[in-house]
C-alpha cells in the first residue's frame, strides 16, 4: 500500500498529467492506494461546488481510509518535528508532520510533490514512492 498526499490528489482530479499523477493512476489500477483521514479532509475542503465535492467524496470513499492522528502519534510527531528543528528545518504545516510521521511509523511509502516532505525522507526514513 501507498499513501498519496493532498497535492497529488488535487492534480489528479484536475486532470494534470505528470509522473506523480501517472504513478497514482498505476497504483489505483493495482489497488495499492490508501488514503489518510487527514488527507481526505484536506482534499475535500478545497471543493467549491457540491457536484465536484460529492463526486470526489464518492470516488475516494472506495479506498481504505487510515486514521492518522491517534493519541499514540502525538509524541512521535513532536519528536520528528523537533529532530528536524534541531537541523535548522522548520516544517510549515502540522498536517505534513502528521502525514510523514504516520507513514514512517507504519512503513507506508508516500507519493508527494510538496518539498516539505523531503527532510523526512533525508533524515527520518520516510520512504518516497518517487525514489
Amino acid at each position: 500500500m501507498i499513501l498519496v498526499d493532498t497535492s497529488i490528489w488535487i492534480d489528479y482530479f484536475n486532470g494534470c498529467e505528470n509522473n506523480k499523477t501517472n504513478a497514482l493512476d498505476a497504483a489505483l489500477i493495482d489497488g495499492t492506494v490508501a488514503i489518510g483521514d487527514i488527507i481526505f479532509l484536506e482534499f475535500l475542503q478545497g471543493f467549491r461546488h457540491d457536484r465536484d465535492y460529492n463526486s470526489a467524496k464518492q470516488a475516494l470513499s472506495t479506498l481504505e481510509v487510515y486514521e492518522m492522528f491517534r493519541p499514540s502519534m502525538v509524541l512521535a510527531c513532536a519528536e520528528n518535528y523537533r529532530a528536524l528543528r534541531k537541523k535548522g528545518i522548520t516544517v510549515r504545516k502540522t498536517t505534513d508532520v502528521i502525514i510523514a510521521t504516520f507513514c514512517i511509523e507504519n512503513s507506508l511509502p508516500l507519493l508527494y510533490s510538496d518539498k516539505d516532505f523531503d527532510p523526512f525522507v533525508k533524515y527520518l526514513e520516510l520512504v518516497s514512492v518517487s525514489s
